[in-house]
């Protein structure tokens, strides 16, 4: 009876203590308060790097896109040359000073929420590997909240991007002014004026964030090789001395591939958006009556102007901004990913 007893009172203490790790486990996977706050911390410094990366480009996108069939530019790069040679190099980060708050922003709360929005679809649970589609849904989510924060900044930028005027025959003196005549115009929320389009082009991070996943995965698949392409696929007979692409590289080349994915789909909703944030404000056409309009006017090349500056611009600006956004996420949370 006493060994019945002993073999018993180790079968409860066994079963204790197997309950008590399954318990503490998962607890080490559950997010914390810092795992919640990390996202729109390093937003702050991805939404920096794509300003100093990116504005240049995106001034030169804008313009093209805006400007249409009207002759002024014969394409992108008759546009940055004349910029330059009757504007100065200073004139490609015209409108910067909002963006230089306003990305960092922008970003904070993108990449902010997205973290969240994973999180929430996670149960909470960081161990729980979410499906492309959900990380899909995720982007989805994040570019809808960060649309609250996006249109002020991009309707007051793209106003001063397609400013050509200097001095006092400038419609807008600064970012101060233009957002004062927005409000005089269209009301106490007339900062906000072209919502609907930017939710209507925030939609596509669905595919951003969706494709950055599938990338990434795939991209952790190859390892680097000694000849050239100089990566092989794990598994194959020239990756067995080789090592992983380093976590670094997988960010940077998934988000620059995940970015040209994004515009892709998401061009001609853009092109109408900025038609419509910076046309006149005597008798403006609606958003969704501007698509017709630039089908009559321009044809179906309409919906394409400033493509190729933006698709250039999309890959080193985003693979630089997600890079640095992920390698701050893993030194922020004392991850130890290489």
């Amino acid at each position: 009876m006493d060994g019945q007893k002993e073999t018993t009172a180790q079968a409860v203490q066994l079963s204790t203590a197997a309950t008590a790790a399954s318990q503490a486990a998962p607890q080490h996977h559950m997010a914390t308060t810092r795992d919640r706050v990390a996202g729109f911390a390093a937003g702050i410094a991805s939404g920096a790097t794509k300003l100093f990366v990116g504005h240049p480009f995106d001034t030169v996108k804008i313009r093209c896109q805006v400007e249409g069939g009207h002759g002024r530019f014969k394409g992108p790069l008759d546009c940055l040359l004349s910029t330059v040679r009757q504007e100065g190099l200073r004139a490609l980060y015209k409108g910067a000073s909002i963006p230089l708050v306003g990305w960092a922003v922008m970003d904070a709360v993108q990449l902010g929420s997205l973290s969240n929005y994973r999180l929430l679809l996670q149960g909470n649970n960081k161990a729980h590997k979410l499906t492309h589609f959900e990380h899909g849904l995720a982007g989805l989510g994040a570019g809808w909240t960060v649309a609250l924060v996006a249109t002020p900044v991009e309707l007051i930028k793209v106003r001063l991007q397609t400013q050509y005027a200097s001095g006092d025959a400038r419609k807008y003196k600064g970012p101060i002014d233009c957002a004062q005549q927005l409000i005089k115009r269209y009301g106490p929320f007339g900062i906000w004026h072209g919502l609907p389009a930017t939710l209507s082009q925030r939609s596509f991070f669905f595919f951003l964030w969706g494709s950055y996943d599938i990338y990434t995965e795939w991209l952790r698949t190859l390892r680097s090789s000694q000849s050239f392409p100089y990566v092989a696929k794990s598994g194959s007979a020239r990756a067995q001395e080789s090592k992983p692409l380093s976590e670094k590289l997988v960010n940077f080349l998934a988000g620059g591939m995940a970015a040209n994915t994004f515009w892709c789909f998401c061009y001609p909703v853009d092109v109408i958006k900025n038609r419509y944030m910076t046309q006149g404000d005597d008798s403006p056409i609606s958003f969704r009556k501007m698509f017709g309009h630039v089908y009559r006017t321009e044809g179906i090349s309409g919906f394409f102007r400033g493509f190729v500056p933006t698709f250039i611009r999309s890959f080193p600006t985003n693979a630089s901004a997600i890079f640095v956004w992920e390698s701050t996420m893993r030194l922020i949370k004392n991850e130890s990913r290489h």
